[in-house]
């Protein structure tokens, strides 16, 4: 049955002239996998907790030379890697979500070049900055880093692959069915890198410059920034793959986490546990660290694995519906593939370099008194004593970042915040602190405005007579 569905699959996916050869390999490839039902599940008994050696702790790493010349020629090797395929639209912006405003009216991509900006300028050394967009964010991205044209640094943009979404039922792609447009299509995950780099002709250039690493993260992870101390360690231990791992709080309990599995370091996603052991995994007892998405790879393995057409990273099936009809999209992730390089290892970072912003709770932390910004650099307020941030819950009247800003006359100072829940019609006046734990519950109906200048410490607003 699946042999003929692939005969037929093939012969539709050659009569789509708006995608790539390799687009249509990949894609041809990636489907024989899913139906040959190639074994997901880890089998549970074999997973050990890796070792020091194999997830090395951020502080036993060397610290870098002292010489300027040297660390220019460390810099010299690198090349910065940023995801930039998704869109704002859960955060109610269209466009690429890396030109969503973070702070002092600058976006992630403003932040990423006036970073590496900084690096040249301190070191004199050349790290070009290349952005992985989707057919959904290309053209929007390519008007946008016209700004960026007297910038000291070179910026490059390639494409992820685009893939036909697959009906569901008969396995027919959606475009072959009449569904042309954009929502015919999806770009496959994060996985799609490794392949697409080299596509694009950038990796065969980067390496014919005397690159040797990239270093990959997402665009809204404001914690990514260049780590040399990380570099450092990678070159001198010849490592080929490293990905940055950060201690689980119960936040991130669906995080993949880095398991010995067999002698190899692997990535195991909760997609691949057992149902009888999903509590296990997600419980911060024995697993206690998950995946940044900050990944470091050597430029000439990728060469190596993807001509060799060795990177089978696990597939995730990703059903959606589109016009009442139901699509698979199938997808990879990048951190699944460090089970193919040699001497993959995971680093233990500090939790600062995982400050994502999916939201606009997440939005209210970066843009508060909680964080300061120089050179690009976001950083955490040394005045806040708590190791951790404040948990922070907004209704669905905040989720849009305009409808979040419009509410908040200025952003509320909190540094002694332990936690805040927000929920219905509420709107914030300026300079107002908030301390301790704080719920502001607007009952149905009622627009309530919290003034100008209110001190709130552990207390519950309900309405203006408790303020």
């Amino acid at each position: 049955m699946a042999t003929d569905k692939l005969a037929q699959l093939k012969s539709s996916v050659a009569g789509l002239n708006i995608i790539s050869e390799y687009e249509k390999n990949g894609f041809v490839n990636l489907v024989a996998r899913y139906l040959s039902g190639e074994a997901q599940q880890v089998e549970w008994s074999k997973i050990q907790t890796p070792t020091d050696k194999v997830v090395v702790p951020y502080d036993s790493l060397a610290s870098i030379p002292e010489d300027p010349a040297e660390t220019k020629k460390i810099l010299d090797k690198l090349v910065v890697l940023k995801l930039n395929g998704g869109l704002g639209t859960t955060m109610g912006c269209t466009g690429p979500k890396s030109v969503i405003e973070v702070r002092n009216g600058l976006t992630f991509l403003d932040l990423i070049v006036i970073q590496i900006e900084h690096l040249k300028t301190k070191y004199g050394c050349n790290v070009p900055l290349l952005l992985m967009n989707s057919f959904n964010t290309h053209d929007d991205t390519l008007r946008i880093v016209e700004k960026y044209t007297n910038s000291k640094i070179q910026i490059h943009t390639f494409n992820q692959s685009k893939y036909p979404r697959l009906v569901a039922d008969d396995f027919v792609p959606f475009p072959c069915k009449g569904k042309t447009d954009k929502d015919g299509w999806y770009p496959p995950g994060h996985g799609d890198v490794f392949p697409s780099l080299m596509n694009s002709g950038k990796l065969e250039s980067l390496i014919s410059q005397g690159k040797e690493y990239v270093f990959v993260a997402n665009s809204d992870n404001l914690g990514a920034i260049v780590d040399l101390k990380i570099l450092n360690h990678l070159i001198q231990n010849k490592n080929e793959y490293c990905m940055e791992v950060t201690p689980k709080t119960l936040a991130d309990v669906k995080g993949g986490t880095l398991i010995s599995y067999e002698g190899k370091v692997q990535l195991l996603e909760i997609a691949q546990v057992p149902d009888q052991h999903v509590n296990e995994f997600k419980s911060i007892e024995k697993f206690k660290i998950f995946n940044t998405n900050n990944l470091w790879v050597n430029l000439k393995a990728i060469k190596r694995l993807v001509e060799a057409d060795a990177l089978k990273m696990e597939i995730i099936p990703n059903p959606k519906e589109v016009d009442g009809v139901k699509v698979l999209q199938l997808e990879t992730a990048a951190g699944a593939a460090i089970r193919f390089f040699d001497q993959a290892i995971g680093i233990n970072v500090p939790r600062s370099r995982f400050l994502p912003v999916k939201a606009s709770s997440d939005l209210l932390l970066v843009q508060s008194d909680l964080y300061t910004l120089a050179d690009g650099f976001v950083t955490r307020n040394p005045a806040r004593t708590n190791p951790a941030n404040p948990s922070i819950e907004l209704g669905p009247e905040f989720k849009k970042v305009a409808d979040f800003l419009s509410r908040c006359k200025s952003i509320p100072s909190i540094i002694q915040l332990d936690s805040l829940k927000v929920t219905g019609d509420v709107w914030f006046g300026a300079n107002i602190t908030l301390k301790g734990k704080v719920t502001v519950a607007a009952k149905p109906g009622v627009k309530l405005e919290i003034p100008d200048g209110a001190v709130l410490e552990n207390k519950q607003i309900n309405g203006p007579e408790d303020l």
